[in-house]
């Protein structure tokens, strides 16, 4: 696909080429950052929970979560390999750099675990009733 703002690349749009590229990347984080694999897996049971008991709101609620939280775990992955790219050695900058992106990450696991935690207390009461 050609890059707009460096003028290289192959000329055309390929909206097909552009998912291809997304389920690659996605395919990717879920098979080698655990992080990512095991909030999937848990996400998808739960989704599929709620899916089948046709609770709506709770469906939506938590894949808005998922999607924050994956998204801030992949861009957390990308930054910090992006970082050891550039610099293998200790580098203050590059520390703050990635402490930041821990951070937002952190941020999103704990409104994700929010989320799983109320759902998985519905379900239970749910069961238990």
């Amino acid at each position: 696909m050609r890059n707009k703002f460096l003028g290289q690349g192959e000329e055309g749009y390929h909206p097909i080429r552009k998912v291809q590229v997304c389920l690659s990347g996605l395919r990717y984080a879920i098979r080698y950052d655990f992080s990512v694999a095991y909030k999937v897996y848990l996400s998808l049971l739960m989704l599929l929970s709620c899916f089948f008991l046709r609770q709506w709101i709770d469906f939506l609620l938590l894949m808005a979560a998922t999607g924050l939280v994956l998204i801030a775990e992949m861009f957390n992955s990308a930054i910090e390999a992006l970082c050891d790219f550039i610099e293998t050695r200790e580098n203050e900058k590059i520390k703050v750099i990635k402490d930041i992106s821990a951070a937002a990450t952190g941020i999103s696991i704990l409104l994700w675990g929010v989320v799983v935690a109320v759902e998985l207390s519905k379900f239970w009461k749910s069961f238990t009733a």
